[in-house]
């Protein structure tokens, strides 16, 4: 559909944009929900990242379906049903997950509450897949970017109140810290339902455009394969997990490069004879979707493992932390992702240089005293937050330094990352702690970077693309039990080099991206981020 001259229907995105708030809500929302689990369920750090893998692992296989689906059928579900009818179904598929989690918490069930948060997030997958090119489609192409960008703002947003509000729903108040009861879960999960319930029926009935188009699809059976291959290692070695007793680390690492391997080798039989590959026979996408997989891993992994690490008795204090006080450290880890996209949406208003910088040096403050002020409604202590400003101001002249370039944005948060990680695994106490949750402020911008520098260069392949690169969200169902098995067989702390290795992994990743595209005479320095996640 041609979108040029196109002014923005600014309702209409309002409207859509609450999808991208729930997102984030609910998946900032595990980090509080996984401590509380590993309490009440006895489990071990790995048996508690399964929330995460559940959550995130519906984005693969929700994707992966409509793939297959897609292709077997000849003609692309989403575009055939249109967006906003596609964004409906997704959310009615969320609210049975939300239903779901009442009888799981009510027979005790830790198997059901997986079940309820793997259908909670394939509902989610439909929406993403739909709610992404639909806020490119609601105006002018040449402004979709700035579009997304104040989507993943928004996205942003979900995911810093996220763990206070789940926080206040299981402790029952904003400053008690009572051991929680499951119960308490009922009611948050049924507000939630009946949230889902209330968007559903605003895009039911508003004025929202269909979204419909015909466009077509390449068959890429080759692909398909490679998809599958995904699919049947992961099944094979959870079956192995459950049948045998080699290590959940072993099994974990052998799946990593199981991954890896299969992507590798597809691309170069892609670049032998690209037939039937589709998108994937451009090594920049390949290396795009093995990018997304790990920096989604890393960025789900760093918070879903930090609630185990902040109650270790020594790590900040002589006996740790207990439940209802990590709530304040993982929002502002989630909310330095919503100071860096803040940052990415001030391009939005298309500012002159000097009142940009000026825009860009205050914005990420008033965020920053968003995130406090949200935090002090607790009633706790937050004055040990206050230094965390340095750490914002680096991130601050890391994105002027970038210019908004992809491949020198990525070069510069990546190696602040890795540095972050090392500090945060040889240090303890405050140091340690702002050191990892800057890993949230270095996160931030990595998604809009991955996705521009992936897409670049495929022409009528962009679309199938990028479906490819939301199936690599299985990072966040992989990465994190990794970590958090290597935590229960070595140490909690020292399995954050796991992030350390992972943001070193995207710098590479983002060499060989560059390395791709000079080769077919692309112009890195013309490519501009493209959208948030």
């Amino acid at each position: 559909m041609n979108t040029e001259n196109k002014q923005t229907n600014y309702p209409a995105l309002l409207t859509l944009v609450t999808v991208f708030f729930f997102w984030g809500f609910v998946a900032a929302s595990n980090g509080i929900l996984i401590p509380f689990c590993q309490n009440h369920f006895k489990l071990t750090n790995f048996e508690s990242q399964l929330l995460g893998s559940a959550f995130f692992g519906a984005y693969f296989i929700g994707s992966l379906i409509l793939y297959l689906g897609s292709a077997f059928l000849k003609y692309d579900i989403v575009n055939k049903v249109g967006y906003k009818k596609a964004i409906i179904i997704g959310l009615f598929i969320s609210i049975v997950g939300a239903l779901i989690m009442i009888p799981s918490t009510n027979v005790n069930s830790f198997g059901l509450m997986l079940l309820s948060l793997f259908i909670v997030a394939l509902g989610f997958s439909l929406q993403q897949t739909a709610a992404q090119p639909f806020a490119i489609s609601l105006g002018d192409e040449t402004t979709g970017a700035h579009r997304l960008n104040f989507a993943g703002g928004i996205n942003s947003l979900g995911t810093t109140v996220g763990p206070i509000i789940v926080s206040y729903f299981l402790f029952g108040s904003l400053t008690s810290e009572v051991e929680p009861s499951p119960s308490n879960i009922n009611t948050l999960y049924l507000i939630l339902a009946g949230v889902f319930l209330f968007v559903a029926l605003i895009f039911t009935f508003s004025k929202l455009p269909s979204g419909k188009n015909d466009e077509s699809i390449e068959n890429s059976p080759n692909a398909s394969k490679a998809l599958i291959a995904i699919t049947i290692a992961i099944l094979g070695l959870i079956l192995i997990g459950n049948v045998t007793s080699v290590s959940k680390t072993i099994l974990l690492m052998l799946l990593l490069l199981s991954i890896l391997g299969i992507l590798i080798y597809s691309n170069k039989l892609a670049l032998k004879n690209s037939e039937g590959w589709g998108a994937m026979k451009y090594p920049q996408l390949v290396y795009g979707m093995i990018a997304i997989f790990v920096y989604v891993g890393v960025e789900v992994s760093i918070d879903n493992n930090f609630g185990a690490l902040l109650k270790t008795p020594g790590y900040l204090t002589p006996d740790g932390l207990n439940d209802a006080q990590i709530s304040k450290y993982i929002s502002l880890y989630w909310g330095s992702l919503m100071i860096g996209r803040w940052i990415g949406a001030i391009s939005v208003f298309q500012l002159s240089r000097i009142p940009k910088i000026i825009a860009t040096v205050i914005v990420p403050f008033i965020a920053f005293g968003i995130i406090l002020y949200a935090n002090s409604l607790k009633g706790t202590d937050i004055s040990d937050l206050y230094s965390y400003s340095i750490v914002i101001l680096i991130g601050i002249v890391a994105f002027l330094m970038s210019n908004e370039k992809p491949v020198k944005t990525m070069i510069y948060v990546s190696t602040l990352a890795i540095v972050s990680m090392l500090i945060g695994t040889f240090t303890t106490g405050i140091v340690s702690v702002f050191a990892f949750i800057s890993g949230g402020l270095f996160c931030s911008v990595m998604w809009p970077c991955i996705f521009a520098l992936s897409v670049t260069g495929l022409g009528k392949h962009t679309s199938q693309g990028s479906a490819f690169l939301i199936t690599m969200i299985l990072g966040g169902a992989i990465i994190p039990p990794f970590q958090g098995a290597i935590g229960d067989s070595w140490d909690i702390h020292f399995s954050y080099l796991i992030a350390a290795f992972c943001f070193a992994g995207l710098l590479i990743l983002t060499l060989l991206i560059k390395k791709s595209l000079k080769n077919q005479n692309i112009n890195i320095d013309t490519i501009e981020s493209e959208g948030g996640h």
